[in-house]
């Protein structure tokens, strides 16, 4: 496996041309939507737009990313692309962070280096990790890609090769949203290569995440159950990603304020943030990770690893043992989480060493609470690290 250095490097060409397609922007017309009950309000996304096409420094964001080592590689014509940090501190712990869509790499901005160096930021050197961040396979850097049918089956296979060629035996893999799904498949179908798999979205191979028994939470989990709200409109973007990701890509990767308002509805509606989006991501963050779709010409990539990865259907399984995930397994439950299960659905379905009920926090959790996250990394890591032993 060839593993060459990369560096973030958008032609000004491509930046001119994504701030002339800004001003020439054919706006939509809107009534009644001031309480985005129809969708992303055009108030706010013309704003947006204007700030992105005179305000916004890509080349500051840019560089920001660029002061972390990027690498890309291939492995069975799969492009790869990914954050390679070693660890500071007595035994780093190779530890992987899959992202989700519409999420990037860039997510995980600020926990890769608290879980990197954790005393430059106060912490404990023991609790240092080596952190491995990659695209996944159709977003972003990874791409594009060469043929159909990647998703996270697929790509669970491949980050053990990736791991392996990086020199890692076995890691440990945190996860949201798809990257929540690669996490688990890699408990379940790779467990002899895990330390452990820490989640923050439950999910659980063979379970519809519907399938639950209200009476099977508990009273310090009812009040998260009967407050989720996983309703039909967060849905929406589902059934069209898996059914007709070509049609709607047609229209987004001509549309730069389009492509936008399909993500921004999402970042608003499923993070922590009371109807304000900017509470949890301003302006630059939400422009850094829409620029990263349009310049890589990556949205269709994206939303086809949807239809690969089967979403609307239970995850699979590869074997009949139990539990499902034989690695140990983490999760962090987040109160504004999309959907929840009960803990003892998970530890009937999972090796469950640690269960934490965060105070705060939404989808995007790496994102949204940064410090918290790192803190419930490292707490779940803690007693894996003696057993793992030298055997990674």
């Amino acid at each position: 496996m060839k593993i060459q250095p990369f560096k973030i490097a958008v032609p000004q060409e491509e930046i001119d041309a994504l701030r002339a397609r800004l001003a020439a922007t054919r706006w939509a017309p809107e009534l009644g939507n001031a309480d985005w009950s129809y969708g992303v309000n055009g108030a706010y996304l013309r704003d947006l737009a204007a700030y992105w096409r005179d305000g916004f420094d890509w080349r500051a964001q840019e560089a920001r990313m660029n002061a972390f080592p990027h690498f890309r590689t291939e492995i069975d014509g799969v492009p790869i692309h990914f954050i390679h940090v070693r660890g500071k501190g007595p035994d780093p712990v190779p530890l992987m962070l899959n992202h989700g869509w519409p999420w990037t790499f860039w997510d995980f901005q600020d926990v890769i280096a608290p879980l990197a160096d954790p005393a430059a930021f106060g912490g404990d050197p023991a609790d240092a990790f080596d952190v491995i961040v990659p695209s996944l396979p159709g977003f972003a850097f990874s791409g594009p890609l060469p043929r159909e049918g990647i998703g996270y089956v697929e790509t669970a296979d491949l980050w053990v090769r990736l791991m392996r060629g990086l020199g890692y035996d076995r890691f440990v893999a945190h996860g949201g949203d798809a990257g929540a799904f690669v996490s688990a498949r890699l408990g379940h179908a790779h467990a002899d290569a895990m330390i452990g798999v820490h989640l923050n979205l439950p999910v659980l191979p063979g379970v519809p995440f519907d399938a639950i028994d209200p009476d099977d939470f508990g009273p310090e989990e009812r009040a998260m159950f009967e407050a989720q709200d996983f309703e039909g409109r967060h849905l929406t973007h589902l059934m069209v990603h898996i059914h007709e990701p070509q049609t709607l890509a047609w229209a987004m990767h001509d549309s730069p304020v389009g492509q936008a308002a399909w993500m921004l509805h999402r970042r608003r509606a499923w993070s922590d943030c009371g109807g304000d989006v900017e509470t949890r991501f301003d302006k630059d963050r939400l422009l850094t990770h829409f620029s990263l779709f349009w310049f890589t010409n990556s949205f269709a990539g994206s939303i086809r690893y949807y239809r690969a990865s089967a979403f609307h259907q239970p995850m699979g399984l590869a074997h009949h043992r139990s539990p499902a995930i034989e690695a140990p397994t983490g999760i962090a439950v987040l109160p504004r989480e999309l959907g929840h299960l009960p803990r003892s659905l998970v530890a009937a379905h999972s090796d469950l060493r640690h269960w934490s009920i965060l105070p705060r926090g939404g989808h995007f959790a790496a994102a949204e609470e940064p410090q918290l996250i790192t803190g419930d990394i490292r707490a779940f890591v803690r007693p894996l690290r003696a057993a793992s032993g030298k055997e990674r």
